[in-house]
């Protein structure tokens, strides 16, 4: 799985043209992840959200991190190994924009 964070496109000033851009080479980009086979979903997230905290069950109004720490998005890739799912990574073109890409094994779970 990869986690977005940071591209400076999405902070805040930016102008709704390089943001369409960036979007538009996202799509391209999973696009052709598609069409080789390797993409299983892609999701954005919106820049709100609310944690739920601890045994108090606290509720606060962000979601986790600050700035250029929030994840803006997920896409979930099949690699045969993390060096595999770190080639495919280095080809998104939201590392242009200054972005991070956090890449994570997903655990199969068994219920």
């Amino acid at each position: 799985m990869f986690l977005f964070r940071g591209s400076d496109v999405y902070q805040p000033g930016q102008s709704p043209e390089a943001l369409q851009a960036l979007k538009q080479k996202l799509m391209h980009w999973v696009g052709d992840l598609a069409e080789k086979g390797v993409h299983v979903a892609s999701e954005p997230l919106e820049p709100t959200g609310k944690q739920v905290n601890g045994t108090k069950k606290t509720v606060t109004d962000a979601p986790y991190g600050q700035g250029r720490e929030i994840i803006g998005g997920c896409t979930i890739v099949l690699a045969k190994d993390m060096n595999a799912a770190i080639e495919i990574a280095k080809g998104c073109p939201i590392l242009e924009s200054n972005a991070n890409i956090e890449v994570r094994p997903l655990q199969k779970v068994t219920l």
